[in-house]
This record gives C-alpha cells, structure tokens and sequence, in this order.
C-alpha cells in the first residue's frame, strides 16, 4: 500500500485512533429490494449517519439519498446484478471506477462467493477491482458472502478471508463464528464483522463485543441497527462497543437510557 490516498482513504474507514470501525450496511435493496427498515433510505439514514465512521450502499441510494454536504466516508458496493429470486453467487460489477471517483467513494466492497456456482467469475471480478483500485488509490473490502450450502464456521470463512487477503483487499467483511480469531490470526488484513439477520438488542451488542475481542477491527451492522426499536441509540450502544470497549451489559443500558430519553 504505497499510495498515500489509498491509506488515507482506508484510515477514513477504521479510525487511527482506536483501530476498528462501525460501519453502517444500508446496501440491502441490491438484491432484496425494499427491505423493511430501509423502504425510504433517506429517511433511515438520516438520524443515523452521525453516528457512522462509514457507509456501505449502492451509488443509487447514494445519489437519491444522502446529503451531499454529509462527511461521512463512503464504501461504495460495486457488485451485484443478481436478486433473491436467482443465484446469487452470478454476481457482476455493476458499477465503474470512474463512477466510484465521482462519487468520493473511501473504498469499494465486492461480494465473492468461494464454494458456490459462481465463486470463479465472483474471485476474478474481485482481482480485477483491486488492481483497479490501486491504480486510483482506492481500498477494496471483499465481502464473503455465504451460499445455501455453506457452513459459517472457522474453516469455512478462513478460506474465504484468507484468499480475499491473497487477491489484495484491504479489508475483509465476514461472519462471527466459534474460534473467530483463528480467522483474524490467518488473514493478513483487517476483518469486520457483518451483523446478519436481526436479532435483539442485547444478543446484537454481545456479537459485536465477542468479534471486537477477538480481534475484528470493527462491525459493518444494518438490520441490527436500523431494525431496532430505537435505531439512534443502538447505533450509539454499538459504538460504544466497538470504540469505548464497552461491555454489552454497559452498551445495553445505554441503549435503554438513550431510548427512554433518561
């Protein structure tokens, strides 16, 4: 990583001074469409992005849905062309780098699939971004997505992190699993976690704090945030977390004082 923009792009993302990041996922409509919670994206974000060290969300949402004079790193997702009702491991890029440039993007994510029909186009494209990427000083997150058959478990998921790492990304997005730092210690990059379907608050505060000490550098949460019952304080209940090395029982009761306005 030789390019100064490049590091400076990445040091937007994971904050120098704690070395980790939260990272608010708002990408979903890419393949799920309208998902409950984001139907109006710009509505959902707004109240939240204050507390986001990044965004992760496709250029269409960002163009209709963010404030323009908003400072917030963006990581921008690039692949996609594929919905829930097909196979989503045919996934594409669906987005230039020209475009990324426009747009100011921090960094570009790309899902790869490893072990599914499409895990050789989704490998390749990812390569490909990455030589990109550093040709304009701009870092790459692989996302390791996980088909139908697939176990999220440590040797399944050090696989995918680990070849992400030997493309060339700059960061790497994955599942919390039994023995995580098995996965941390093998991959060469930074790992953040993804924060998965929705579950409640507690459980949520407690999965980022299992991944943060076990060595993630960070959460990339959506639905865990902006499907909460109190979307504000849990952002700030996971920074907590994440930035303050709070416990989930202290994170929980900040989430409850923010949400009962005590």
């Amino acid at each position: 990583m030789s390019s100064w923009g490049l590091k400076n792009r990445l040091a937007r993302i994971i904050k120098p001074q704690t070395g980790r990041t939260v990272m608010l996922a708002v990408d979903h409509g890419y393949f799920l469409g309208p998902t409950s919670g984001l139907e109006k994206p710009g509505e959902t974000i707004e109240p939240l992005v204050q507390f986001a060290d990044c965004l992760m969300l496709t250029r269409g949402v960002l163009r209709s849905s963010v404030d323009t004079a908003v400072d917030v790193p963006i990581v921008l997702r690039v692949s996609g062309g594929t919905s829930i009702l097909k196979e989503l491991s045919n996934e594409g890029r669906f987005t230039a780098i020209e475009d990324a440039i426009r747009l100011n993007a921090s960094g570009l994510a790309l899902s790869i699939f490893v072990g599914a029909e499409g895990e050789r186009e989704t490998l390749l494209n990812l390569a490909a971004l990455v030589d990109e990427g550093e040709k304009y000083g701009i870092p790459v997150l692989a996302v390791t997505a996980v088909g139908k058959e697939m176990a999220r478990d440590t040797r399944y998921l050090g696989l995918c992190c680990r070849i992400a790492a030997e493309l060339g990304v700059h960061l790497v997005k994955t599942y919390y699993c039994e023995n995580f730092e098995k996965i941390v210690n093998s991959c060469p990059v930074p790992v953040v976690i993804a924060g998965g379907k929705k579950v409640p608050e507690m459980e949520a505060l407690q999965l980022a704090f299992n991944a943060v000490r076990d060595g993630a550098s960070g959460v990339d949460m959506g639905r865990n945030i902006f499907q909460s019952e109190a979307p504000v304080a849990m952002i700030q209940a996971v920074r907590s977390v994440v930035h303050e090395r709070a416990t989930p029982e202290q994170a929980y009761d900040l989430y409850e004082s923010l949400k009962n306005g005590s």
